[in-house]
């Protein structure tokens, strides 16, 4: 009886490494820096990882979307914390209290947050990309208002006085001169805005 034996070709098999979404995600930001987003491959950003393209699929829908990830998370955190806000909290409060909490959520993140401002403020679609991505937040707070009994116009028209604050606090912490927090720098902003709209 003859034995087969099988030769594996250890160069060409995938090796299983941890935390692939986050090699994917530190080359792709590097990758940008260095070349530019229009002219970064999928391709190049899997083989600076050390991974596959299918595993780059596995992870993001497409080059963009490293940029965007996270997004879902972000609204559904807005909107729960609208919604579970306690009774008799003010829309503004709930909303402020809402983007506070991203704010956190996103403070450690603050040197790849300016990396990723770096890259969508060079390209027009991505500016958009952004832009559409922020509607959807406001979208979903003002629908998280709504489910507090809150009508409308005034549901929308916090819910987008909200995003505006937090877009402003996330451009001054990304600022290099600023060392604060984001989660006071949106305490600040919400203060400022409070001030304007009672006339002081």
């Amino acid at each position: 009886m003859s034995v087969h034996v099988i030769n594996y070709d250890r160069q060409r098999m995938a090796r299983w490494e941890p935390d692939s979404r986050g090699r994917l995600e530190q080359a792709a930001f590097a990758l940008y820096a260095e070349r530019g987003f229009e002219h970064t491959t999928v391709a190049e950003i899997a083989q600076r990882a050390g991974v596959t393209e299918r595993t780059f699929f596995r992870h993001f829908a497409d080059k963009r979307e490293v940029l965007f990830a996270g997004s879902g998370a972000l609204q559904d955190l807005l909107a729960s914390t609208v919604v579970e806000a306690p009774d008799g909290v003010t829309p503004i409060d709930a909303v402020a209290a809402a983007i506070e909490a991203a704010g956190a959520q996103l403070e450690e993140r603050r040197e790849r947050a300016r990396q990723r401002q770096a890259v969508i403020a060079a390209n027009a679609e991505l500016r958009e990309r952004e832009l559409i991505k922020l509607a959807s937040l406001a979208a979903a707070l003002a629908d998280a208002l709504r489910q507090r009994g809150v009508s409308e116009p005034a549901a929308s028209l916090t819910a987008e006085a909200g995003i505006a604050v937090f877009r402003i606090a996330v451009e001054r912490w990304v600022d290099e001169a600023n060392k604060r927090s984001l989660p006071e720098l949106v305490r600040d902003s919400f203060g400022q805005l409070r001030a304007v709209t009672a006339g002081r």
